[in-house]
């Protein structure tokens, strides 16, 4: 695209962006507006004050050498009333424009957050953590940011065909002279804006590349440090800082530029307007007054007048960031909910019929391809029944444990949990009756308590008698606080098996009639996790349990064995059986096995550190 159409297509969706922010906040803005129009107005009425004070005061006290205290309470009493209504004038401006930005800004991030939510999980699969913290933060701000000096803007339109008013009043002659500066000004405005709108966009782009890197680091911060990769993830953001540093730095040079051209012309013209006045007053057709007026006039011009630089410098800012916002405001995919209500009985029948499903994968050159996770599932959790899914790393389990408890939806088959199709349920009634523990356990800094309950309405013998089928009770008597004990931040006080046992307990004290544990044991020591599965035996003969596992302990204690390889049920019933009938089952046990030792190991070390 040439830069013309490019500068015209950056105005014109800007201004399709303020518009929307000026029907949503119009109370707001019309009073930053009107702030504005007075501080206009007042600022160029400064410049008449000055002439009529030069002219009516000034000039005769000077012509008598004698001042009196009258005309120094006329200058005081002019100046104070002029200054006065431009202060109220700037106050209003920005109270208001700060209220239309921040009260935008806030309502947009509530917008995102609330899509986010409404949004399916397949859609996040597809989008990085830290894309979407970027998205509610710093593109929403990029996008409600020009009503900052936009209201400033429009004020100082007001002010300069108040001033050409005056100065054509005054000497049409010194008011040519003045007008050549105001195309100048515009004409170097709109140059910098074309050559800004490119520089700001990228560099708007590169920032929340940063911030997508710097949150994808943090979230997996665990992962990083296990594997050893800090360097490379130091490197990787550096990179990006760096990249983004060099785009800043180009806005910078070109701001630095532009900045010293549009100031000095209206001081040229100020200079032009002294010079041109000192002549015609020479002649007798103007007053030293009015070359005073006219003269101030410009001086006071330089300042506000940046204000159409800023707005142009902010409209590609705005434009970029309301694109990204936008695409997660119009994003399509939520589930669709039906009227139907799931039995409210003792334990669930949960039943998969024929399902498929594939993940979509953005490849490198563009578009998308589709990678299968689940083919052609059918199996069936009778009422009461613990079952235990094995099966190599990748095979499909967890993908197959958010299909049960549809945190996604299969591109074909159904979901049925007593004999009632999941696409049919209403919205909230599968979480009223199952429950997940998965593999990445989240915990909010908050007490354990209502890490626990989250929220929910329990009371703390309830929440005592969860942490202890999940074997938690002990280690949270000794925490300092115990159930008021604040955890940290995504549980940093906690270690990874504690952390399992409390979302354990999360799951536990909610009875669901579906329990769905995706490997919620493997950072306990394996004695530990013998006495939760015990003790979770004890209490579940009123929930179906399904067991995502990988420990022998944990496969012993199912009634049947799902075993599960390459997206396809290869394999059900006892282990014995299973043993003999299931090669890849037979192999994969043993390799767990010969693991077992090795892993037990680890975890009493972390779990004797911890306590």
């Amino acid at each position: 695209m040439p830069p013309a159409a490019s500068t015209r297509s950056t105005l014109r969706r800007g201004a399709a962006v303020v518009w929307r922010g000026i029907r949503e906040e119009p109370r707001w803005f019309a009073l930053a507006v009107l702030g504005s129009t007075v501080y206009g107005v007042m600022t160029a009425l400064m410049a008449w004050a000055i002439g009529w004070c030069t002219s009516n005061v000034l000039t005769p006290a000077v012509a008598v050498r004698d001042v009196t205290a009258g005309q120094l309470w006329t200058i005081g009493g002019v100046l104070t009333g002029v200054v006065t209504l431009n202060v109220a004038g700037i106050v209003a401006r920005r109270v208001a424009a700060g209220n239309v930005m921040f009260g935008l800004g806030a309502a947009y991030r509530q917008r995102v957050t609330r899509q986010y939510l409404a949004l399916p999980l397949r859609w996040h699969q597809r989008h990085p953590s830290g894309q979407l913290l970027s998205n509610a933060n710093a593109d929403v701000e990029a996008t409600w940011n020009i009503f900052a000096p936009l209201p400033m803007a429009l004020g100082v339109i007001v002010m300069l065909v108040f001033g050409a008013v005056q100065m054509l009043i005054v000497d049409p002659v010194l008011a040519a002279v003045g007008m050549v500066v105001f195309p100048l000004l515009f004409l170097a405005n709109a140059v910098f804006q074309r050559r800004m709108s490119p520089l700001i966009t990228r560099a708007q782009q590169l920032r929340a590349e940063v911030s997508e890197v710097a949150h994808e680091s943090f979230e997996a911060a665990l992962v990083v440090k296990s594997m050893g990769r800090e360097d490379q993830e130091a490197r990787r953001f550096a990179e990006a800082a760096y990249t983004l540093r060099d785009a800043n730095i180009l806005v910078g040079r070109t701001r630095g530029t532009f900045d010293p051209a549009i100031e000095s012309i209206p001081t040229i013209g100020t200079l032009a307007v002294i010079a041109v006045g000192a002549w015609r007053a020479g002649q007798g057709a103007v007053t030293a007054a009015e070359v005073v007026q006219i003269a101030y006039l410009f001086s006071v011009l330089a300042f506000p007048v940046r204000a159409f630089g800023w707005v142009l410098g902010e409209l590609p800012r705005s434009v970029v960031g309301w694109e990204r916002v936008n695409a997660v405001l119009q994003a399509t995919g939520a589930m669709a909910y039906g009227p139907a209500q799931l039995p409210d009985r003792d334990a669930a029948t949960v039943a998969a019929r024929r399902l498929d499903f594939a993940y979509e994968i953005d490849l490198p050159e563009g578009g998308t391809e589709l990678s299968p996770a689940i083919r052609d599932v059918t199996i069936t959790v009778p009422a009461g029944a613990t079952i235990a899914l094995v099966g190599p790393t990748g095979s499909g389990k967890t993908t197959l444990t958010n299909l049960l408890l549809r945190l996604v939806d299969p591109d074909s088959g159904q979901v049925l949990v007593d004999e009632v199709d999941l696409r049919t349920v209403r919205q909230g009634g599968v979480s009223r009756v199952a429950a997940l523990v998965p593999q990445q356990t989240f915990m909010f800094e908050d007490t354990v308590r209502d890490n626990v309950t989250l929220g929910a309405d329990h009371t703390d013998d309830e929440v005592w008698e969860a942490l202890r089928v999940a074997q938690a009770r002990r280690f949270v008597r000794s925490l300092p606080d115990e159930l008021d004990t604040r955890v940290g931040e995504r549980g940093t006080n906690l270690s990874g098996g504690q952390r399992q046992r409390i979302a354990l307990a999360r799951a536990v004290i909610r009875r669901p009639q579906l329990l769905v544990l995706d490997d919620a044991t493997s950072a306990v020591d394996p004695s530990v996790e013998q006495e939760i599965l015990t003790a979770l035996r004890g209490v579940s003969s009123a929930t179906t349990v399904l067991l995502v596992a990988y420990r022998m302990a944990t496969i012993a204690l199912a009634d049947e064995i799902v075993y599960i390889e390459e997206g396809q049920v290869r394999g059900h019933g006892s282990h014995e059986a299973l043993v003999t009938t299931c090669p890849g089952y037979a192999a994969l046990v043993s390799a767990y096995a010969r693991e077992a030792a090795d892993r037990a190991a680890v975890a009493a070390d972390e779990e004797e550190v911890a306590s």
